[in-house]
């Protein structure tokens, strides 16, 4: 397989946007109600990705890639964040990482983790009860340092926080 990794403009904000819905539904449709992914939704994962994408920032490192000239993954990175009176536990955080189902296994989401991040040090925050995705960090290194959260997004997710 024949993928691509490119830095996004503004112009894939949309393409983004459902992107991240789509992997979001393959991911964890088995854990949130189907209502979840409302037309509500929909747009506020629009109209984020357009700010994102209109305001980039120096701090931030966001890769889309594609097959053929289709968006099947990306990566986002930024400055760690702590939790509320703590200092984060590294200077760098996995905003985002997903990849369409079709194109699990294939190394494309190897190698949108490793142009966001190379080997730096590193936080992430992951659903878990996401086997798959929680194997894939712990091959990279990254390994859980016991704190949790419900996920400020989806209250139905338990995150467990990972760093390398």
């Amino acid at each position: 397989m024949v993928f691509t990794i490119r830095e996004p403009q503004r112009a894939d904000a949309p393409t983004i946007a459902d992107l991240h819905v789509a992997t979001w539904k393959e991911a964890y449709a088995h854990l949130l109600p189907a209502e979840y992914f409302s037309d509500d939704y929909v747009e506020k994962r629009h109209r984020m990705w357009h700010h994102v994408l209109s305001e980039p920032r120096d701090d931030m490192t966001i890769r889309l890639a594609e097959v053929d000239g289709e968006a099947v993954g990306f990566a986002w990175t930024g400055p760690g964040e702590g939790r509320e009176g703590e200092e984060p536990p590294r200077d760098r955080l996995l905003y985002a990482l997903y990849v369409r189902a079709s194109e699990y296994g294939t190394g494309v989401g190897q190698a949108l983790l490793d142009e966001v991040l190379g080997s730096e040090s590193a936080m992430l925050w992951v659903a878990k009860e996401n086997p798959r995705a929680t194997a894939f960090y712990r091959r990279n290194g990254f390994r859980f340092d016991g704190v949790e959260q419900t996920d400020p997004h989806a209250p139905l997710i338990t995150d467990a926080r990972m760093v390398r």
